[in-house]
């Protein structure tokens, strides 16, 4: 009988319900190698926590995440709160023994990532950071493509994430806004997305240089969140939004290769395009997860009358993942990008492997986000 395994999730909103459903979903698309039971979920409204623990299938909730940790039948803590209080979960439920998946990005500051690092090392548990866009079915080939050779030497790496769900300007002061809460806009939000797709793709990085813009300096106090959303009243005072709207910045890799990243909630007509280019010695690749099924590739070894871009349908029982799902053709969703991410998650535990994106990982990610910080900032080039 497969080992059972008992998760507490700490926030129940938007990824807190991307989680849930996963963890609903792993056991019946996947053979994992452990039992997940929903056991508790944790939020500080008891009304919205209390529908939400009936709706995704938590046997309990609490409103204080302290409790929630200290519990003995808890093994795993999902964090999917903002990211002002990733930290101190983190540490506390590594000192507790428990296993923690937590949402990206990981901390608000590198020093703060560095310690939630050291802890699930110094108590023995494991942590996995949830960048799920590495979970696409196109993104792992792309990386099996790379890993091979196929590109060759990289020379460039373009990469995106354009969403616009906040241009208009009465759209409420949410605390993805605050940069109290949330430690940055789209740059750590969306950004963060990006930068870990490069760090897996072509490496680390070696040197940034951003900027970045507040289109909308003020917006309406929000009075309730909904989701990623929020309501504000007719008359709802006014308050600054800290964070950035925008973000574009250049980079250097170890490996010698140079690229661009953009983060922006206001490219109108994009959704959610998170993609990249990344062009190498021997052809391209390109990937948007508006089209998260395909993945594009250009051979500049063939002969030049039979050049061009192919698309390639991710969705054959060849490609990662796939076997476990549809018949081919049969095309995934954003919502089976965290059932990937957290099948491999469980089977570490179970193995008692390193996870992957680590801690590690998540660190790494936020010292770039950081050193793009610093960049604006001074107005210069900084290394990392």
């Amino acid at each position: 009988m497969a080992k059972e395994i008992n998760v507490g999730l700490i926030g129940y909103k938007f990824m807190g319900k991307a989680h849930s459903n996963a963890l609903s979903r792993v056991g019946m698309f996947f053979d994992p190698s452990v039992k997940i039971n929903l056991k508790a979920i944790c939020g500080r409204d008891e009304e919205w926590v209390a529908d939400n623990a009936r709706r995704f299938g938590y046997e309990s909730y609490e409103t204080d995440w302290h409790k929630l940790i200290e519990r003995d039948d808890i093994d795993v803590v999902h964090i999917t709160a903002p990211s002002n209080v990733h930290k101190q979960i983190a540490i506390a439920a590594a000192e507790h023994g428990k296993h923690i998946f937590c949402e990206k990005p990981l901390a608000l500051t590198a020093a703060d990532a560095r310690e939630m690092e050291e802890a699930v090392n110094k108590y023995g548990v494991l942590g996995q950071v949830g960048f799920n866009y590495r979970f696409c079915p196109a993104v792992l080939l792309a990386k099996k493509m790379i890993d091979e050779g196929k590109l060759g030497r990289i020379f460039h790496f373009r990469g995106r994430f354009l969403q616009d769900w906040i241009i208009d300007p009465k759209f409420p002061l949410v605390w993805r806004l605050d940069k109290s809460v949330a430690g940055s806009g789209s740059h750590g939000d969306l950004g963060a997305h990006v930068i870990d797709a490069a760090r897996f793709l072509v490496g680390e990085f070696d040197s940034v240089c951003g900027m970045s813009e507040t289109f909308v300096k003020e917006r309406p106090i929000v009075e309730r969140m909904e989701g990623l959303s929020g309501q504000a009243g007719e008359d709802a005072p006014m308050g600054k939004v800290t964070v950035d709207d925008a973000t574009i910045f250049l980079c250097r890799f170890k490996c010698g290769a140079i690229g661009q990243i953009e983060a922006t909630r206001f490219a109108a007509g994009h959704d959610n395009d998170m993609g990249f280019e990344i062009n190498g010695e021997y052809g391209s690749i390109r990937f948007s997860f508006e089209r998260m099924n395909e993945l594009e590739y250009y051979d500049q070894t063939e002969d030049r009358e039979l050049r061009g871009y192919r698309t390639i349908q991710c969705t054959q029982g060849v490609h990662p993942y796939i076997s476990h799902w549809w018949p081919a053709g049969h095309v995934l969703g954003f919502e089976t990008t965290f059932v990937h991410e957290i099948y491999e998650f469980y089977e570490c535990i179970a193995s008692n492997k390193p996870t992957c994106p680590s801690f590690t990982d998540g660190r790494k990610c936020v010292e770039v986000l950081e050193a793009v910080d610093e960049s604006i900032e001074k107005g210069t080039w900084v290394k990392l």
